[in-house]
């Protein structure tokens, strides 16, 4: 049999060659070591992840299907009519909303999805139409009213509260200039025998133990409560102690969390940060103020977390309210005479439009006060072309805010929602991770705390006649609005910023106003490593502005703080003992118990209306969540390659016996 053996060597090189070389790197680079040949194969790449959550009825959200990475050929949508085996769609931000409204139309399409990966940055469709995956009456089942299918929000799409079984990730920038290059890189070699391909580790600790809603997953602990902490504080501090804390409360609101479809991208600078910024500086040109003692009615300051998923922070504070919890001692409910609540007010500036509404839950004495004391603030502005009008009695009551959870507590408590929209909302990617500092100004922020603060100063004087040399006393600063909104907004400068670092030690550069979830047991002391940075950081920062100006009181934490809090003690290790009134309040569904370090899910009471409809969210455990691209050979290939080897075994083997043969043959003939 005669076989030419050197004519396979270069063959087999061949192969082994074409299996290590990265056709997206360009040139392959001088290997040192096995870690380089590592890196060099195998590039990770970063990306925001959107994730499982659950709730008592099932699942939204993302995740691999199974108990294994997902790993699929990258291909752009734009370039394929049909997508005919699992592959990794990459897609614009404005093909993602075509992209999702097919699979959920096309099973035979839906099926070869192996992973969506979303391309950075946003075109002049999007800009002009808008993009929200929320839904078009966000919490509709919580609200006060019965016209759920009423449209706040008329770009809803809907998207993020449905279930998907593969992974979707949004790139960052340098992500999608790789992936796009590899998508180019796979049409240039449509019939070779190798692919590059993404390796998708989005691995859900829920799907791999089939715990598929949230109160099987609770037990089974492969999933945690929504939920964190959030903050309250009065000013001037409530002294127990003395007949002046029985005064009428003024509860001001805001919320610091948002949502979006991607779990770590989630800014949400219009809805609901810029209220919050807002309220932050209303409190710190209030705090500047004397005679705050005189006041007839007590301030207090409340910023919730967990709004976004059903009004989780609101909820549970009423609930200790009812149970008179250290949570939040000092406060009654039946002393809360009003609420005004800080929504959307960062475009109030836009379109040439200086206009905010006042969105009132309904007609009472204590209501129209509130509305006469905006009039009179308003009216000792000195930007005389700011207009506060009544939102359009069209409306079916108020939109969806932290005042709702009140008024389906207590239907006859007064409240108003400060908005800069009257009949739908006028921010065009709420809850989306376009929601960045692009999408507000300062200057409506500014002229929104500054109406609040006077407001209040007027409400809680109780005087009608307030000269307008006493309001004028009242200033917001406007360079505080443009640091916070760079903390709390911008990624480059972020919770680095001095204003931060003053009070706290950051774990995060890098500002993300997504609720996450409670650890531990829940407690208005909380261990601060469980408390995220932002609630730490406003905490920090109402402690520090409601404080006592008394000189005597304040000194560092070198020993326990008796009678006050101890600020800043995270920034320099010794801290700033003050007279505050500020709390901690955990927040999360109040369908929920901690005992014996495990979460339980309570049956409904009738008793409480929201809790009847509250879906429990909590989100999914997971070990690891990671993307990787590299090059692999086609499976019509491997087979080729196992044959080749296999056919090479057999004629090996056969040489050598045929050898043996004709030498043992010669050795006996000599």
């Amino acid at each position: 049999m005669a076989i030419n053996l050197p004519l396979l060597l270069p063959f087999l090189l061949f192969l082994f060659n074409s299996h290590f070389t990265l056709s997206f790197s360009g040139s392959v680079n001088s290997m040192e070591s096995v870690p380089d040949l590592t890196k060099s194969m195998y590039v990770d790449f970063n990306g925001y992840p959107c994730v499982r959550l659950l709730n008592l009825t099932g699942e939204i959200g993302c995740s691999n299907p199974g108990r294994d990475k997902v790993v699929a050929p990258v291909v752009r949508y734009k370039n394929v009519n049909e997508v005919t085996k699992p592959s990794a769609v990459l897609v614009s931000l404005y093909e993602f909303l075509e992209l999702f409204g097919r699979i959920s139309n096309d099973s035979n399409f839906a099926k070869n999805i192996g992973g969506v990966l979303v391309e950075q940055g946003m075109d002049t469709q999007i800009i002009s139409k808008g993009f929200s995956p929320d839904q078009k009456f966000p919490g509709a089942e919580f609200a006060p009213y019965k016209t759920n299918n009423y449209e706040w929000n008329p770009i809803g799409a809907g998207m993020m509260w449905r279930a998907y079984s593969f992974p979707v990730f949004l790139l960052n920038e340098g992500g999608t200039q790789l992936v796009q290059e590899v998508a180019m890189n796979n049409e240039k070699k449509k019939n070779d025998y190798t692919e590059d391909v993404v390796e998708f580790d989005l691995v859900m600790q829920t799907t791999k133990s089939g715990t598929h809603d949230s109160e099987s997953c609770l037990q089974e602990q492969t999933c945690l409560p929504l939920g964190g902490y959030s903050v309250w504080s009065s000013l001037p501090p409530i002294n127990n102690s003395s007949s002046n804390h029985s005064k009428p409360i003024i509860l001001t609101v805001a919320s610091m969390d948002s949502a979006s479809f991607f779990r770590d991208k989630n800014l949400g600078a219009e809805s609901p940060i810029s209220g919050l910024i807002a309220l932050l500086a209303a409190v710190d040109s209030l705090s500047c103020v004397n005679g705050l003692d005189d006041l007839s009615k007590q301030l207090v300051f409340s910023v919730f977390t967990g709004e976004a998923w059903g009004y989780l922070g609101s909820r549970r504070f009423l609930f200790e309210l009812d149970l008179q919890s250290e949570a939040v001692s000092g406060l009654n409910s039946s002393l809360i005479e009003t609420v005004i609540e800080i929504g959307s007010v960062g475009k109030g500036f836009s379109q040439g439009k200086n206009t905010f509404y006042a969105h009132t839950a309904a007609v009472s004495l204590a209501t129209n006060e509130t509305l006469d004391a905006l009039k009179h603030a308003r009216d000792s502005l000195e930007l005389k072309n700011i207009t506060v009008s009544s939102a359009s009695t069209s409306n079916p009551g108020i939109p969806p805010s932290s005042l709702m959870a009140f008024l389906k507590k207590n239907p006859s408590t007064s409240g108003m929602v400060l908005e800069d929209f009257d009949t739908s909302f006028s921010d065009k990617f709420y809850h989306s991770h376009l929601d960045d500092m692009s999408n507000i100004n300062s200057t409506a922020i500014v002229a929104a705390a500054s109406l609040v603060a006077r407001t209040l100063y007027i409400l809680a004087s109780d005087d009608k006649d307030l000269s307008s040399t006493v309001l004028d006393a009242i200033n917001v600063n406007a360079s505080l609005v443009e640091e916070l909104m760079s903390c709390l907004l911008d990624c480059k400068t972020g919770l680095s910023c001095e204003l931060v670092k003053s009070y706290i030690v950051p774990t995060n550069q890098c500002p993300n106003h997504y609720v996450g979830v409670i650890l531990g047991e829940p407690s208005s002391n909380p261990y601060l490593g469980y408390v995220d940075d932002v609630s730490r950081f406003i905490w920090n920062f109402l402690a520090d502005r409601t404080s006592s100006s008394m000189e005597d009181v304040r000194s560092d934490c070198s020993k326990e703080c008796s009678s006050g809090v101890c600020i800043k003690a995270e920034a320099d290790g010794k801290g700033v003992c003050a007279i505050s009134t500020t709390r901690y309040v955990p927040a999360y569904s109040t369908r929920l118990k901690y005992e014996s370090e495990t979460w339980h899910v309570l049956p409904s009471d009738s008793s409480d209306p929201m809790g009847m409809v509250d879906p429990v969210w909590t989100e999914s455990n997971w070990d690891t969540i990671r993307l990787q691209v590299y090059t692999a050979q086609n499976v019509a290939f491997d087979r080729l390659v196992l044959l080749a080897g296999i056919a090479i075994t057999i004629m090996a083997y056969l040489a050598i016996v045929l050898t043996r043969a004709y030498i043992a043959k010669a050795l006996k003939r000599d």
